[in-house]
C-alpha cells in the first residue's frame, strides 16, 4: 500500500512535470482514495479503461491521455461526464502525464521506441529544447526504406504507412511519438534520412517528397503504449504495489 500523495510527488519529481508547457494538466487530475494498492495503466482514459480499472479493483488509473485539454468545453456533461462520474463513484484517482512521459530519457515513449528499434547514439531532434520531446537515433546498419518499414510493422505491431522520399538508404532517424507529424521539418533540418511518428496528415505526403525525408506513420496509440507501462512498473518497484496494463488496440 502506498499514499496517493507520495506517488504523485514521486512522478512529478521523476518526470520533471512542472518544467513542461503542456496542453493538459500533468499529474493528479481526479482525486480518489488516499491509499493505493493497485494501479491500472492505459494509453487513454476511455470508458473501457475506466471499466477495466473498476472490474480489476484498481485504485488509480494512470494514463498518457487524460482530461481537461486546452480548448475543451468546461461543462462536465455527456461522454466526459459519464467517465468522470464513473471514476468518482468508485473512488478511483486519475493520473495523467503527457509531454513529460514522451520526453523522459528512460521511462518515456520515445525512449521505448529507441529501445525497440535498437537505435543508438540518441540525441535531441530540437537541440534548443530543455527537455526534448523528439529525438534522433541511428541504426547500427543502414537499411533500405522497404526493410525499415517491415521492421517498424513487426516491432510496433502496426501496419506502418510509408511516405517515400528519394533516399535509397536509411540510418539516421528522427522520431517523436503520437501526433507529431509536423516535426518532419525538424528532421529535415537535422539531415535525417527518415522520420517516424504516430499520425500522418495529407500535407505530409508532399513534405516527405520535397524535404527528402522518408516518413513513417506508426500509429498514435501504437507508439504511445509504452510510457505508461514503464512508469507503472517503476511505481510498482518503488512502492511495492501491483500494476497492470489495459490494452485496447486502437487502430489510429
Amino acid at each position: 500500500m502506498a499514499k496517493l500523495s507520495d506517488i504523485i510527488q514521486w512522478c512529478d519529481h521523476t518526470l520533471k512535470a512542472q518544467e513542461f508547457k503542456d496542453y493538459a494538466p500533468n499529474g493528479l487530475q481526479i482525486e480518489g482514495k488516499a491509499e493505493i494498492n493497485k494501479i491500472l495503466c492505459a494509453v487513454t482514459a476511455s470508458q473501457q479503461a475506466i471499466d477495466a480499472a473498476i472490474a480489476q479493483g484498481a485504485d488509480l488509473l494512470l494514463v498518457h491521455h487524460g482530461y481537461f485539454w486546452k480548448g475543451e468545453a468546461y461543462p462536465i456533461t455527456g461522454m466526459r461526464g459519464k467517465r468522470i462520474k464513473s471514476l468518482i463513484q468508485h473512488d478511483i484517482s486519475l493520473v495523467g502525464y503527457h509531454l513529460p512521459l514522451d520526453s523522459h530519457p528512460t521511462l518515456g515513449n520515445n525512449a521505448a521506441i529507441a529501445d525497440i528499434l535498437e537505435l543508438k547514439n540518441i540525441e535531441a531532434l530540437d537541440p534548443s529544447e530543455r527537455h526534448p520531446i523528439g529525438n534522433i537515433g541511428y541504426l547500427k546498419t543502414p537499411m533500405s526504406p522497404e526493410s525499415f518499414k517491415a521492421l517498424l510493422t513487426q516491432r510496433l505491431g502496426f501496419n506502418t504507412i510509408h511516405l517515400a522520399a528519394d533516399k535509397t538508404s536509411i540510418q539516421k532517424i528522427g522520431f517523436c511519438t503520437g501526433g507529431a507529424q509536423d516535426f518532419i521539418h525538424k528532421a529535415a533540418s537535422q539531415n535525417c534520412d527518415a522520420y517516424l511518428s504516430g499520425e500522418v496528415s495529407e500535407r505530409t505526403f508532399y513534405e516527405a517528397q520535397e524535404l527528402n525525408v522518408h516518413y513513417y506513420a506508426c500509429g498514435h496509440h501504437a507508439t504511445e503504449r509504452y510510457g505508461v507501462q514503464r512508469l507503472a512498473q517503476a511505481l510498482s518497484a518503488e512502492f511495492g504495489i501491483e500494476s497492470v496494463y489495459f490494452e485496447l488496440n486502437n487502430p489510429i
